[in-house]
């Protein structure tokens, strides 16, 4: 048996997972066992060490003998060359130093999306929910998008050994508008920003939700409900201030979801129109037969939204090739620990 350590850093919290595992590649959850599993606010430490020391230590308490042999580390920010600075952390993590400060014979560190990425592999039915049945084929590539904080996006390719995970920066091609609206929404966007491109994830994502919001708005296309528009002129005074006290895209996605707002209603309709239409390009490029998997908190806490009809119908109107989408199968991921299962089954492969 082998001792797998995986983790899944923040900026808020981290948690951390010991496993253990047949020796060899594992390729679902169902394969690991686990030994023990804590969540740590990481503004706490210092750095990502003193906090491992600390779980080793309390897994020591439970009886269990703690050894991994691997780690792997999904990190919420840029990794090159196995190092990393994370973004809202003042760590700088460096696998070769951890692999000594630690004793763990093979640490590797990647992007958070790139562990959904391995993550998908270790997820069962009860974790998924389909979209789209459409016809899998297991030695097919599989594609994961997920509109969030940004739109990240990223592939798989698997064979009998392994898998292999590709990540991909097609969150920032160019937003291609496919109406009447959404030209005069992309206009909004230049004139706001004052830029000369607008990318895919300034609409698909938590910002684009509140970008969305706020064009519909400035059109007098319905009026405002006061709860989500306090929230709304809230987080807009905030700007350039640090952290926001507010979540906007929450509130206009609940109260869309609540029926109690036209304005937010509308705004998330063109939202998943707009997230469907982007994951049905991704999938052109791919074609992944082996499934298109939607990542993230936005989809898992708007199933009504993305399974109504508007996510779907944007992601098959692709003229002449449409039928190609058919075939797709298309999940929803449901688990909110998916990157770290991805974090362990990456481990398992060092």
């Amino acid at each position: 048996m082998t001792q797998l350590l995986a983790g899944d850093i923040g900026g808020t919290k981290t948690i951390l997972r010991l496993v253990e595992v047949d020796a060899g590649a594992i390729t679902s959850a169902d394969k690991m066992k686990t030994l023990h599993e804590a969540r740590y606010p990481s503004q706490e430490f210092p750095d990502l060490v003193p906090m491992v020391t600390r779980f080793l230590a309390a897994a020591a308490e439970t009886g269990t003998t703690p050894a991994p042999q691997k780690a792997c580390f999904a990190i919420a920010g840029p990794v090159v060359d196995n190092t990393s600075a994370l973004t809202n952390l003042s760590w700088s993590l460096d696998a070769n130093r951890l692999e000594s400060e630690l004793s763990i014979a093979s640490v590797s560190l990647i992007n958070d999306f790139v562990a959904v990425g391995y993550g998908v592999l270790g997820l069962d039915a009860n974790d998924l929910h389909v979209l789209q049945a459409g016809k899998p084929d297991p030695e097919a590539p599989i594609a994961v998008i997920g509109a969030g904080t940004g739109l990240g996006q990223g592939f798989l390719t698997r064979s009998k050994e392994r898998c292999q995970v590709f990540p991909s920066e097609g969150g920032h091609a160019d937003f291609a508008p496919r109406s009447e609206l959404e030209f005069q929404l992309l206009k909004y966007l230049l004139e706001k920003h004052d830029i000369r491109r607008i990318s895919v994830e300034r609409v698909v994502s938590g910002l684009g939700i509140v970008s969305i919001y706020q064009f519909l708005r400035d059109r007098h296309v319905a009026p405002e409900a006061p709860d989500v528009a306090q929230v709304v002129r809230t987080w807009e005074s905030e700007i350039g201030k640090g952290d926001k006290s507010v979540d906007p895209a929450a509130a206009i996605a609940k109260s869309a979801a609540a029926g109690s707002d036209r304005l937010s209603a509308q705004t998330m309709n063109l939202f998943a129109e707009a997230y469907g239409a982007e994951a049905g390009n991704f999938a052109l490029k791919l074609l992944p037969y082996g499934g298109l998997f939607l990542a993230g908190g936005i989809a898992a806490k708007n199933l009504p939204l993305l399974s109504s009809g508007g996510f779907l119908k944007a992601f098959h109107e692709k003229g002449r090739v449409s039928p190609v989408l058919e075939k797709v199968p298309v999940y929803i991921i449901l688990n909110p620990q998916v990157g770290l299962i991805g974090a362990a089954i990456r481990a398992a492969q060092l």
